[in-house]
């Protein structure tokens, strides 16, 4: 691992494959925010219309079939982005510490994320504030793991990579 991180430092086409990546990265973003604005708002009222219906303007409750659709495809499209920006955590010269942090919020948000709808629409109508909670979470989440690859990549000092914190020896083995 330790050629990896070393070589990151001075590799420029390493460097353009991460940010035309994060450049994806922040059209999935950026569609995933139209998407959910698209259908509710950060009231939990909007969240429960949309996952429960409403008879008065004819919106049917979001059926157990479509919500195993949207599941399937978001939990292995969400599980792969996920493991690739935070693999690339991995090579960024911050502490241990902030590595973790960098690498837990962002999966527990997209379960959450994902989960809070459920609990809505088979659970119960109060959990509506998770999905807006999970929803902030995850675009916040997925915001600093944009930002800390751009910096990682244009700011981030080669001095820094090269005497990355000794912690990082021990999860090499």
């Amino acid at each position: 691992m330790r050629f990896v991180v070393s070589d990151w430092s001075r590799n420029s086409l390493l460097k353009v494959v991460v940010v035309l990546f994060v450049l994806f990265v922040v059209g999935l973003w950026l569609t995933n925010i139209a998407l959910y604005f698209g259908h509710m708002d950060l009231s939990a009222e909007s969240v429960r219309t949309y996952y429960l219906g409403d008879e008065e303007h004819f919106l049917e409750p979001r059926s157990f079939r479509s919500m195993v659709e949207v599941a399937h495809y978001h939990l292995f499209a969400m599980g792969m982005l996920l493991m690739t920006l935070t693999h690339l955590m991995l090579f960024v010269p911050l502490s241990i510490r902030v590595k973790v942090w960098l690498i837990v919020v962002p999966f527990a948000s997209a379960v959450l994320d994902e989960g809070a709808g459920w609990l809505v629409r088979f659970g119960s109508p109060s959990f509506a504030w998770l999905k807006v909670a999970g929803f902030l979470s995850l675009e916040g989440s997925l915001a600093v793991l944009i930002g800390t690859c751009l910096w990682s990549v244009f700011a981030g000092s080669n001095a820094a990579w090269a005497g990355q914190d000794e912690d990082d020896d021990d999860d090499e083995s």
